[in-house]
C-alpha cells in the first residue's frame, strides 16, 4: 500500500511539474527605458579616449543608442511574452523580425564584420566594441542588429575562409538575417577547453566525409531558424596534435544529425536561441563542406575567437552598467531604516567601487581591441586573454551588488538581475574558462623574461 501510495504522489509530481526552463524576466520592472540611461551613455561618449573612433563611428554609435532605447527596449517584453506564449514549441517572435527590418533598413546591420568586409560597417574592432558595450545592455538587442553569437563568428569565418561557393549558400543569408547558425565543438565525455581532446571524428569516405560524435551546449541549435552547422572533429589522429582537428558544414537537415534535448544554463534554456545536446552518427557530407582544408582547425578558431572575446567582454561591460543603473534606481528610492538606502555609506561604496572596476574593464578590452587593430588576434593574444578573464568577473561583482541592493526581488524573476547573473557566469566558461587564459598570460609573462613555464 505505502508503495501504491508513493507511486501515485510521484505520478502528480510529473503531471503538475513545471518546465524544464525558469520564467524569463519581466523586463519592465529591470530598467526604467527613458531619457536617463541615454543621457548617461552620451556624457560616457563625451569623454575623451586615448582609442581612436572617426566622427562616422561616433554618430553610428549615437543611431544605436537612440534605436534601443526608443525601439527595442520599450518592447523587451512582448518579446518574452511571445517566447512564453510558443511553448513548448520553440518560436521566434514576431516583435524580433519587426525590430530587425527597422534595424536593416537604418543600415544599422552586420556592423561586427572586419573593416575591410563590404558587407559590414568598415568598423574597426575598437569602434564597434563601443557599439558592442551598448548591445549587452539588452540580451535581445544583439540579435535586431544581426550582430548575435554564434552567427558572427560563424559569418567571419566564412568571410575570411570560404570558398564562393560556401560563402554564396551560407554567408549570403546570414549576412541578411534570413538563417541563424550554430557551432559545434564543446563535447561531454571530454575537457573541450583543452580543443585537442575533441573526440567527433571525421572521416574519410572518397567524395564525403563521415562525422561520427557528440556534442552539447551547443548555442543556437534550438532556433527553428537554424540551417547550418560548423562541425568541429578529428580529421587525422596521426597528424602532429594542432593539425588532427578540421572544420566541416554540416547543415542541419542532413540525415544522421540529431538534436536529442536542451542544455540549461542556471535552469533557462534561452529559448529560442537555446544551448542543445546533438548526435551526429554517420552523417555524411561531400568533401566541399570542408572549412580552408584538413588540419586546420586551430589555426580557424584562432582567428574566429580574437575579436569574438572582445564583443562578448564589451557586451558584458553593458550588461555591468545596466545592473549598475539599476542599483542606483533602487537605493535612490527604497527606503530601510527611516532612510533611504542611498545615504548609507556601504552602499555608495558598492556604486564607487562599481563605477571603478567598470572603467577598469572598459579600458583594458579597447585596449585589447586597439591591439587587434594594429598587431591581429596572435599579436594580441594576452591582452584578450586577459580581459575574458577580468570582464566576466568584474561584471559578476557588480550584478551580486545590485543583486545584494535589491533583496528578494534581486534573486527573483521579477527582475533583471537573476538572469543577467546566469548569464555573465557562463562567460568565465564560454569561449574559454579562466584558467586557460591566466595560462596564456603567465606564459607570455615568462616569455618576456626568457623563461619557460
Amino acid at each position: 500500500m505505502a508503495s501504491h501510495l508513493a507511486g501515485v504522489g510521484w505520478e502528480m509530481v510529473r503531471k503538475n511539474a513545471p518546465s524544464q526552463s525558469l520564467p524569463l524576466y519581466r523586463p519592465h520592472a529591470a530598467l526604467s527605458v527613458n531619457a536617463s540611461l541615454f543621457e548617461a551613455w552620451k556624457k560616457r561618449a563625451d569623454l575623451p579616449s586615448p582609442f581612436p573612433v572617426s566622427a562616422r563611428a561616433q554618430a553610428m554609435r549615437e543611431e544605436v543608442m537612440r534605436f534601443l532605447v526608443d525601439r527595442v527596449m520599450p518592447r523587451e517584453e512582448e518579446h518574452a511574452a511571445e517566447i512564453e506564449a510558443g511553448r513548448p514549441q520553440w518560436v521566434n517572435s514576431k516583435v524580433m523580425e519587426e525590430l530587425k527590418a527597422q534595424a536593416k533598413a537604418a543600415h544599422l546591420w552586420n556592423m561586427f564584420l572586419p573593416k575591410e568586409a563590404a558587407e559590414g560597417a568598415q568598423l574597426t574592432n575598437v569602434e564597434y566594441a563601443t557599439i558592442a558595450e551598448m548591445l549587452g545592455t539588452c540580451l535581445m538587442s544583439s540579435e535586431v542588429f544581426n550582430c548575435a553569437a554564434p552567427d558572427t563568428g560563424n559569418m567571419e569565418v566564412l568571410h575570411r575562409f570560404g570558398t564562393p561557393e560556401q560563402k554564396k549558400r551560407w554567408l549570403e543569408p546570414l549576412l541578411e538575417g534570413t538563417i541563424r547558425s550554430c557551432f559545434a565543438m564543446t563535447e561531454p565525455e571530454v575537457a573541450s577547453s583543452d580543443a585537442t581532446n575533441i573526440q567527433t571524428e571525421i572521416a574519410d569516405d572518397g567524395d564525403h566525409y563521415v562525422i561520427n560524435g557528440r556534442k552539447w551546449y551547443i548555442s543556437g541549435a534550438g532556433d527553428p531558424r537554424c540551417k547550418i552547422c560548423i562541425v568541429m572533429g578529428r580529421t587525422d589522429p596521426a597528424a602532429p596534435v594542432h593539425q588532427q582537428q578540421s572544420m566541416v558544414l554540416v547543415p542541419m537537415d542532413t540525415p544522421g544529425v540529431s538534436i536529442t534535448g536542451p542544455c540549461t544554463v542556471f535552469g533557462y534554456d534561452d529559448a529560442p536561441h537555446g544551448h542543445m545536446e546533438m548526435v551526429f552518427r554517420d552523417v555524411r557530407v561531400p568533401k566541399a563542406n570542408i572549412i580552408l582544408g584538413e588540419g586546420r582547425g586551430f589555426e580557424i578558431s584562432q582567428a574566429r575567437l580574437g575579436p569574438g572575446r572582445i564583443h562578448h567582454c564589451m557586451r558584458m561591460i553593458g550588461l555591468a552598467e545596466r545592473a549598475q543603473h539599476m542599483l542606483i534606481t533602487r537605493a535612490l528610492n527604497r527606503v530601510a531604516f527611516s532612510r533611504k538606502l542611498s545615504e548609507y555609506s556601504s552602499i555608495q561604496q558598492d556604486i564607487a567601487n562599481n563605477r571603478i572596476e567598470i572603467e577598469q574593464a572598459r579600458l583594458l578590452t579597447l585596449q585589447a581591441a586597439f591591439a587587434i587593430d594594429k598587431m591581429g588576434a596572435k599579436g594580441a593574444r594576452a591582452h584578450i586573454a586577459m580581459i575574458k578573464v577580468a570582464v566576466p568577473n568584474m561584471t559578476l561583482r557588480v550584478i551580486d551588488r545590485a543583486i545584494q541592493v535589491h533583496g528578494a526581488a534581486g534573486v527573483s524573476s521579477t527582475t533583471f538581475l537573476a538572469y543577467a547573473y546566469a548569464q555573465a557566469r557562463t562567460i568565465r566558461i564560454a569561449d574559454g574558462p579562466d584558467a586557460v587564459h591566466q595560462r596564456t598570460v603567465a606564459r607570455i609573462e615568462a616569455r618576456r623574461m626568457n623563461a619557460k613555464l
